[in-house]
């Protein structure tokens, strides 16, 4: 097999290669590439490889760019220095990546994986599965709120909320069962907050896994949730939203 490397670092670049090397003698590197503008480059001007290795984070921009503007034809592993919250984008959307600083037995299974996929289907990463990847680690989400008590403002964090609440055309955060009004809608807030974290289970809730202490099948196959730090007993999933909530809950 023919295999590409795109890792700004020249000591991290030979390292990968020679782990591959031991891994596989007959994997042939031919190109070791370190920006997204080379990549690119090299991409479009010469037959892809049967699979590449990307660090994420590069010199000139994040190597999810070279995907955007090259279609790939061969499938990926991510190497990334990315601490193990953000690498939840790599697991919620199937995207193979190994951890740096990269260990060999890490490499090894990585690339066993690789080969069992490009047998039943030697494609490249679809582009749905990149944009939700590429959102969960680029984007910085809502890590607080202010809100008014008072005369005064206080600042409260995302992970003392149990839920946000829509009621009578108002939005609260609900914190230690009191409520605070927030000059965002559902809509809104859910652009804004994590979704590893969060999920809108209704038109009226959107709650916290944090907050999660019980969930209980209800009517209808419906499903109740018990909350930490709100006395709401009618906190309930949404008949269209309970298989998504269990993926949320499992992944």
């Amino acid at each position: 097999m023919n295999a590409v490397i795109i890792e700004d670092e020249a000591l991290a670049a030979e390292r990968l290669r020679k782990l591959v090397n031991r891994y596989d003698k007959s994997i042939h590197i031919v190109a070791t590439l370190d920006s997204v503008k080379s990549a690119v480059e090299w991409l479009n001007t010469n037959r892809h490889p049967d699979f590449m290795l990307m660090d994420i984070e590069l010199g000139d921009g994040i190597s999810f760019e070279i995907l955007e503007q090259t279609s790939i034809s061969c499938p990926v592993i991510f190497t990334t220095a990315y601490n193990e919250y953000a690498i939840k984008a790599f697991k919620v959307n199937s995207i193979d990546y190994i951890l740096k600083p990269i260990d060999y037995e890490e490499l090894e299974n990585a690339l066993k994986k690789l080969r069992q996929r490009i047998k039943a289907s030697p494609v490249g990463i679809d582009s749905s599965t990149l944009a939700k990847a590429m959102q969960m680690v680029t984007n910085t989400w809502k890590s607080r709120f202010v809100i008014r008590i008072g005369d005064r403002l206080q600042m409260i964090s995302v992970d003392q909320i149990a839920a946000f609440v829509s009621m009578e055309k108002s939005t609260y955060a609900v914190v230690e069962n009191k409520m605070y009004g927030l000059d965002y809608s559902l809509d809104q807030l859910e652009e804004l907050l994590d979704p590893s974290f969060f999920f809108r289970i209704s038109r009226k809730y959107i709650i916290s896994l944090f907050a999660i202490s019980d969930v209980i099948v209800y009517s209808g196959l419906r499903l109740k949730v018990v909350l930490n730090g709100m006395n709401d007993p009618e906190v309930i999933v949404s008949r269209d939203r309970v298989s998504a909530f269990r993926q949320w809950m499992d992944q």
